[in-house]
């Protein structure tokens, strides 16, 4: 083959629903290999919900935006085609930032090679960057005990869920946040979360008391939202907060306004928030962390695929109405 579709964003979001009119589909040719260089054909790419403030033009992030005429950036999984790298040899199964196109062409800086015995969907699930960000967070931010109580929002996302099973895992008790039954019934009877809460009911209080008679100590924060108010008002002495996303704001012109301080100092409440491209030299490290569990099989996922590249472009709006049933790929 010598062309290949890529998508490109030619607009920053504004916020809400996403616009296809942000996005431009080309096709481009591979060009000549030059030294140093690799092809990889991409099989999986990720979808997360990150990418929103990766459209916007916000140069304060933690990230710089994606430039107006670039590739779309994501990460995925494929196979090295062609290698002019001494460290890269055709048939290797690379994963990385590699955008929304199905071929990547560089120099593989940032690729990391894949050796384990699994599916691509599964390696995007859980090792990628949903498995990773959720035992950055958890392990090094969190920093559960045995016996305490933890409460996950977007309990049933690609993030959430792994978060919920590593805390069950080493003893915790374990609240899922979801947005709908069957998310509810998938995080506690398959999972093996304590309890489950919709977000979208009108007793939150009432269910958040009864989940959580002892308090809560650790709050993975993923959404945002009414309840963010109502779990901190629950929260321990010494608790811990990891804000990790805040899905529900980054449809929104103005954030929503956060809980009172008066927790915080009366609980001395720790709040962090965290981004993993801080923690992408400890790749290896979260790796050596994580694998035991799923290797032990204690880690379960579901992945929702759309099928075909340009399937990423309204796939994005699954994120705002919790429509994707566990970590969303697109299949190229």
């Amino acid at each position: 083959m010598t062309t290949y579709t890529a998508i490109n964003l030619i607009k920053h979001h504004q916020g809400g629903h996403v616009d296809p009119s942000i996005f431009e589909v080309v096709e481009k040719t591979i060009p000549e290999v030059a030294p140093g260089q690799i092809v990889v054909k991409q099989n999986y790419m990720s979808l997360d919900p990150a990418m929103f403030g990766w459209m916007t033009p916000d140069m304060n992030s933690y990230i710089p935006p994606v430039a107006l005429g670039d590739v779309m950036r994501s990460s995925g999984i494929g196979e090295v085609t062609v290698s002019n790298h001494p460290d890269f040899t055709v048939g290797d199964r690379v994963m990385g930032m590699m955008g929304w196109q199905e071929y990547y062409l560089g120099d593989g800086k940032g690729l990391n090679k894949v050796t384990a015995d699994l599916p691509d969907e599964s390696i995007l699930s859980v090792f990628a960057l949903p498995g990773l960000t959720a035992t950055q967070g958890l392990f090094n931010v969190g920093k559960p005990q045995k016996g305490e109580t933890l409460i996950v929002t977007g309990a049933a996302g690609s993030v959430g869920s792994i978060v919920g099973q590593l805390a069950k895992a080493d003893g915790l008790r374990v609240i899922g946040v979801v947005g709908s039954q069957e998310k509810a019934d998938w995080i506690v009877n398959e999972l093996g979360f304590d309890a489950a809460i919709n977000y979208k009911s009108d007793d939150l209080a009432e269910q958040l008391a009864k989940a959580a008679p002892d308090g809560i100590d650790v709050f993975f924060e993923n959404t945002g939202g009414p309840i963010q108010n109502m779990i901190i008002d629950k929260m321990n002495a010494h608790g811990r907060v990891v804000v990790c996303g805040l899905i529900s704001d980054y449809h929104s012109d103005t954030p929503a306004p956060g809980p009172s301080w008066l927790n915080v100092i009366k609980r001395r409440i720790t709040i962090q928030g965290f981004t993993m491209p801080d923690h992408f030299h400890k790749v290896p490290e979260l790796l050596e962390k994580l694998t035991p569990y799923v290797m032990a099989g204690k880690i379960k996922h579901r992945t929702h695929v759309l099928e075909g590249i340009e399937s990423a472009i309204d796939g994005l709006n699954l994120f705002a109405t919790g429509g994707n049933k566990g970590k969303l790929v697109v299949k190229l």
